[in-house]
């Protein structure tokens, strides 16, 4: 009876979901009280600057660290306990995989597909022969693009049901980027699995994520379908004697040399800009990803 409960109930849980989490370092807070939680399938692209916290999140997400508050799960399961079951659903690609660096990329592979039960280890030769590396090549004398580009191969080859890439393309020259993100979209399209993946380069999330999330100074200031931000969001900009009539809500404020103000705002439940775009001389720009990204995070 528990175990068809909990096959019920892996099916309705969240494949990522945190609550109310918060973290810092000696030097600061580096995570305020963020929640955030994946849809099964979905492609969340989570972005922000260097140190935004996106590797913290992500390493508290999987159970990697012990936050100071909030709660983190995994298929509906405390990160920080994680059954065998739940970790073999699970494949993650840190931003500098260096572990196993004595093995050749043949020699880890194999070792570590005997964790896997659904390891594809064809896959995994054939990938390592269209990437041209060198299977008996140690990972320790690999480039740093040829090391990212082995781990994604452990990654892809476990089959995961839930897939996690901390800034995946950042060691890897422009094909070997545009491989990466056709694999990520052909896994979330046929088999479903769920990815998130951080990264800085707005244009990766344009061709392949369905959900963005953008973190900045430890914050999670939003998270929507990537579809959605073109219609949801938007510069507005109002000339300076009609500054004073700013929203207070804004998710980016620039003020100009002439005195005049542009703000990244947020249409409202029933589809309306703040009433600021309405006063004479106020203009409503449309806004692509990158420059959302830009207003927000510069």
């Amino acid at each position: 009876m528990n175990a068809v409960l909990r096959s019920i109930n892996d099916k309705h849980a969240a494949p990522l979901a945190v609550r109310g989490l918060s973290h810092g370092y000696e030097d600061g807070q580096v995570l305020s009280n963020v929640d955030l939680a994946m849809e099964p399938g979905s492609v969340l692209g989570l972005i922000g600057r260097n140190g935004a916290g996106k590797s913290t999140l992500i390493r508290a997400m999987l159970g990697l660290l012990q936050p100071h508050a909030g709660e983190c799960t995994v298929f509906g399961e405390a990160a920080l306990k994680l059954s065998d079951r739940s970790k073999a659903r699970i494949a993650y690609v840190p931003q500098q995989p260096d572990a196993l660096a004595w093995l050749s990329a043949r020699q880890m592979l194999d070792y570590v597909g005997r964790f896997y039960p659904t390891w594809d280890a064809a896959y995994a030769r054939s990938t390592l022969e269209r990437w041209l590396i060198s299977p008996n090549k140690l990972l320790g004398k690999l480039s740093p693009g040829e090391r990212q580009r082995v781990d994604l191969i452990r990654a892809l080859a476990s089959r995961p049901e839930l897939l996690v890439l901390d800034e995946p393309a950042a060691a890897l020259d422009p094909v070997a980027r545009r491989d990466l993100l056709r694999e990520i979209a052909l896994r979330a399209g046929e088999a479903g699995t769920t990815v998130l993946f951080s990264t800085h380069i707005v244009s990766d999330l344009e061709r392949v994520a369905s959900d963005i999330a953008f973190l900045h100074e430890g914050k999670l200031l939003l998270h929507c379908a990537v579809d959605e931000t073109k219609e949801r969001f938007a510069r507005l900009w109002l000339p300076a004697a009609m500054s004073a009539a700013a929203p207070a809500q804004v998710f980016g404020r620039h003020r100009h040399e002439d005195g005049s103000l542009s703000l990244v705002v947020e249409r409202d439940p029933n589809g309306r800009w703040p009433e600021a775009a309405s006063l004479p001389g106020a203009r409503i720009d449309a806004l692509g990803l990158e420059d959302l990204f830009v207003e927000i995070a510069g």
